[in-house]
């Protein structure tokens, strides 16, 4: 098993404090928004077997059957595939949606054929895979997921008693559901800039004043104001009043599959995603939004977001159920007296550590230049071979990104 030195991605939603506290750093005044742990190439993990800081993505590249394990060779190739981030949101992130990997592959395959180049600002696809992804909080984290029945966006919008939104209203009172959110998504999308930034301002007006005279919608009302402050005049902000807002406690999770339209609004969490940069955007973003790719992509289908609560496994873990192999997250919480709990062996992982000291023992010889035993402290996590058999002791919490083989 190895150690792992991983890079902070500095973008200007994150927050400036929540990832020094968690590694125990001093904050360095600029906003430190994501913490990447994996061999994605954008930022790979480094490990040090003896000879050197070498990059993640290098060490599995000159023995991928050793490193990931045959099985994961055979069904996902020889990259790792899968990314474990802790996420630090202090502004919101823009609403977007993820292909799925039909999508993923064909949209790839023209823009190539078409010469777009990879680095391009109006570029849809940089790789050919779809993002599934799993956020886990750490702290109350907000958020909006999927759409909110046609009924109750309907009631929303009507309550804030905006002149220029009451056309919408009357669309998602009388359409079928997915024809309703179709066809509002896309006006909204397609308005003119101006009409629409003067719709947000008032919008933000009534939010504003909603927020705080209670009712079932106040938190709602609250986060989409807190919303249009950050973004005047976007018209994600009212994209994103046709979403179901959420708040996770610590410890529960949501599951984001392809075409669910969502942003992250604030707040700490552990996130696991399929090794892929593909990112559709609705708004709340200064980027390229090409809202016919986006219509094309997204699923017009109302549901409660799913908040996700950990399982017990017969290991002693805590799992979140999801319904893709790409990656599988667990949390183990170790109290001072727990017997040594060993891991499932066969497949990559990368462990976390986010409360107290945990420490990894190996079950049998180590590879060379790897550790036989590691103690992890908050904030600090590692990458076991599929190979190795690791067990666990200490007290504290240990998030586990694996394979579900």
């Amino acid at each position: 098993m190895d150690r792992l030195a991983n890079t902070v991605r500095p973008y200007a939603w994150g927050s400036v404090t929540a990832i020094p506290e968690l590694l125990g750093t001093e904050p360095t005044g600029e906003p430190q928004a994501e913490l990447w742990m994996g061999a994605h190439p954008g930022a790979p993990s480094h490990v040090d077997r003896g000879a050197g800081p070498v990059g993640l993505n290098e060490v599995i590249a000159a023995d991928p059957e050793a490193e990931l394990g045959p099985e994961a060779v055979r069904r996902f190739g020889d990259r790792l595939p899968f990314l474990l981030k802790v996420l630090a949101a202090q502004a919101p992130l823009s609403l977007q949606v993820h292909p799925d990997l039909d999508q993923a592959r064909a949209g790839f395959a023209d823009e190539e054929r078409r010469g777009v180049p990879i680095d391009a600002p109006h570029r849809n696809y940089k790789d050919a895979n779809h993002k599934p992804e799993l956020i886990c909080a750490l702290t109350p984290f907000d958020g909006l997921c999927g759409f909110r029945s046609p009924a109750e966006a309907a009631d929303l919008l009507a309550a804030l008693d905006v002149d220029s939104l009451k056309p919408y209203v009357d669309i998602l009172r009388a359409m079928p559901d997915t024809d309703a959110l179709r066809e509002v998504l896309t006006a909204v999308l397609s308005a003119d800039r101006e009409a629409m930034a003067a719709t947000v301002t008032e919008a933000t007006e009534a939010a504003t004043r909603l927020a705080t005279a209670g009712g079932p919608h106040a938190d709602a009302y609250a986060a989409y104001a807190a919303v249009a402050r950050a973004f005047p005049g976007d018209p994600g902000v009212i994209a994103g009043m046709l979403l179901n807002h959420v708040r996770l406690q610590p410890g529960e999770g949501l599951y984001l599959g392809a075409g669910v339209p969502h942003a992250y609004l604030s707040g700490l969490g552990v996130e696991l995603m399929a090794n892929s940069d593909n990112v559709l955007r609705c708004g709340l973003t200064p980027k390229h939004v090409d809202v016919p790719e986006l219509l094309r992509v997204v699923r017009f289908e109302s549901a409660p977001p799913g908040v996700l609560r950990p399982e017990a496994d017969p290991d002693g873990a805590e799992v979140y159920a999801t319904p893709i192999d790409e990656f599988r997250l667990s949390r183990h919480v170790l109290p001072a007296d727990a017997a040594p709990r060993p891991l499932p062996t066969g497949a990559p992982q990368l462990l976390l550590c986010t409360a107290g000291q945990v420490t990894l023992r190996g079950q049998g010889p180590a590879t060379l230049g790897t550790a036989t035993e590691l103690r992890l402290t908050q904030g600090e996590s590692a990458y076991v071979p599929a190979r190795e058999a690791v067990e666990l002791t200490g007290e504290g919490t240990l998030y586990r990104a694996t394979l579900a083989l």
